[in-house]
């Protein structure tokens, strides 16, 4: 692939979808790779916008097959990223966006070495609590065994946030969309000196103040950097 692979993790409720959307707006000549999953729609979801929603028997067949860059089951159900879609970028001669769970993000990592890898998180349990809870009732569904599986599975997930280069706190939709716009230019040396600045304060290893006191406040513990 000619272009930039940029791997995007994020716990579920994270906001994800919305900055990667607010980027995609600001920043041209970025695709975004559809994943497959088995796990049904959600709300006004549809089949190949979101996601690729496939049976599961479909699914483990591509397994199978070897068309998978990377796959992985979260909670309950497959999600993948097909090898496709790294040929359709390259045919567009476009970078390409990614996002995976940790998971998919790490089998990612280990074979293409150079992609940009980025976790978003939310400032505060209690701020993805609230998340979480407003996606059900949107929903329609009220499921409390699920939030409170999601937010035990957030705290697993940000235990790997050292893996990542970049690591952006999603409070303020606006600066999340300028640091993570900031890295995509680094990325392709397009960066003022300005942006650079902003991106580099994003270093995972640099522990900026947004990110301590995100890890802080789920109480996570982290390896030193």
């Amino acid at each position: 692939m000619a272009g930039i692979l940029f791997i995007i993790s994020a716990p579920s409720g994270s906001g994800k979808s919305t900055l990667v959307n607010e980027v995609r707006r600001l920043v041209p000549g970025l695709d975004f790779s559809i994943s497959y999953t088995t796990r049904k729609p959600r709300g006004s979801e549809e089949d190949g916008r979101e996601y690729h929603f496939t049976t599961r028997e479909e699914f483990e067949r591509m397994i199978a097959a070897g068309e998978f860059l990377e796959w992985a089951e979260v909670f309950g159900n497959y999600y993948g990223t097909a090898l496709s879609a790294l040929d359709l970028a390259s045919a567009h001669g476009t970078d390409l966006l990614l996002d995976i769970d940790v998971q998919g993000a790490l089998q990612v990592m280990q074979t293409m070495p150079d992609a940009v890898s980025i976790f978003i998180l939310p400032p505060s349990p209690e701020v993805l609590e609230r998340r979480l809870r407003n996606r059900s009732q949107a929903e329609g569904v009220a499921n409390e065994s699920v939030i409170e599986t999601r937010l035990a599975e957030a705290r697993t997930e940000l235990q790997k946030i050292d893996d990542y280069k970049y690591a952006l706190v999603n409070d303020i939709l606006d600066q999340a969309a300028s640091e993570m716009r900031s890295i995509v230019l680094v990325a392709r040396g397009d960066a003022t000196p300005a942006e650079g600045d902003l991106a580099a304060q994003c270093v995972t290893g640099a522990r900026s103040p947004r990110l301590e006191s995100a890890l802080h406040s789920f109480g996570v513990t982290i390896r030193n950097v």
